[in-house]
């Protein structure tokens, strides 16, 4: 058998892209070693439309939104089981000068889709510290993406679709019909590694940069607001009975996959910035996300190799963007689209010529 795509990693990425090829009658491999701290699997799988201390509405918010509210909500009904859930977020202002800021951003700007109210004073809601209130933030939410993964994983895994191990590149042989892995044939090749696409070879001159985060679970000793996700510095996803989600820190110094007491301190400060509630930390990972220093998406074709294509680069608004961008490349490789120049790699060849001048390689 000859399959369509091979695609290398099954975190968010991966795993919606596999999906959305095979949706549409592709025949589609997945090889993925299976990691508990995964960036994706640790992750509180969050999406907000609205990001940043300068309140900017997040990039191609319009069209992100409603293509993942369509999948996520579409893989709610095939499984029979709560993955997606629809919140809104109130970001907290730290200070006058934040409600300032956003109060002359908003001034002249068309905010009603994304922004339910604007609250100059406290909402007096229990367990809240908003002495300087804050934006209710419509159309938010937060995915189980350990849960859809396993989903995904469990029904590759029946019709013997997934191989459970390490990707061997060493293994991998590209000839004129495509590609041969071990004993496997595919017409193509897509690689889904996140950060670890800076070890592969053919994509290493990628500019992506690993970037650590950390996030704690906690135990409220009095449940309270689980009305909302909460956002100052942090984000806090409730989970219900008390339970937080806390999130994330942000450290591409040390980019390993150690929880560390210095992001437990942070993110417990942070958390106290929220809730004067007491509180038990009852978990605590990290995990190291693909970020990109133009904070777009990596996708297309090997420069040389037209066997080879990278997806990848999502940083933490992978649960935003993989619905829409796995469609939209899926368009590409079927000939039926052009990849928006903006998450094209070919916006980076310049550093693959440069990185195999300084390897002694052919293009």
């Amino acid at each position: 058998m000859i399959y369509d795509f091979i695609v290398v990693g099954h975190g968010l990425a991966g795993a919606i892209l596999a999906e959305t090829l095979r949706s549409r009658g592709k025949n589609v491999l997945v090889i993925d070693e299976p990691k508990e701290n995964s960036a994706s699997r640790v992750a509180a799988g969050l999406l907000n439309p609205v990001a940043g201390k300068r309140f900017a509405k997040s990039w191609l918010a319009d069209t992100l939104i409603p293509a993942a509210n369509t999948f996520y909500d579409a893989l709610e009904i095939r499984y029979n089981q709560e993955l997606y859930f629809h919140k809104p977020i109130y970001k907290i202002f730290s200070s006058v000068e934040e409600q300032n800021t956003w109060m002359a951003k908003s001034e002249g700007g068309n905010w009603d889709d994304y922004i339910e109210a604007t609250h100059t004073q406290s909402i007096n809601q229990p367990g809240i510290d908003d002495p300087f209130g804050g934006l209710m933030i419509k159309r938010g939410g937060f995915l189980h993406v350990y849960a859809m993964l396993d989903l995904l994983t469990e029904d590759l895994l029946e019709q013997n679709l997934l191989f459970p191990e390490r990707f061997d590149i060493s293994q991998l042989q590209l000839t004129d019909e495509g590609v041969n892995y071990k004993t496997i044939k595919a017409r193509h090749l897509i690689f889904c590694e996140g950060y670890q696409v800076i070890n592969n070879p053919y994509f290493a001159w990628l500019p992506l940069q690993p970037t650590k985060g950390e996030v704690l679970e906690v135990q409220a000793e009095q449940n309270f607001a689980p009305e909302c996700i909460y956002n100052k510095a942090v984000y806090v996803v409730p989970e219900g009975a008390g339970r937080f989600i806390i999130g994330a820190t942000y450290n591409w110094r040390t980019p390993d996959e150690e929880p560390t007491q210095e992001g437990q301190d942070e993110l417990s400060e942070r958390f106290r910035q929220i809730t004067p509630k007491a509180f038990t930390v009852t978990g605590h990972w990290a995990g190291i996300r693909p970020a990109v220093r133009d904070r777009k998406p990596l996708m297309g074709m090997h420069p040389a190799y037209e066997q080879l294509s990278v997806f990848n680069g999502m940083g933490s608004k992978g649960v935003m963007m993989a619905p829409y961008l796995a469609a939209h490349f899926a368009d590409a490789l079927a000939g039926k689209a052009e990849l928006m120049p903006e998450i094209h790699i070919s916006r980076y060849f310049s550093l693959y010529y440069d990185y195999i001048k300084h390897q002694n390689l052919q293009p």
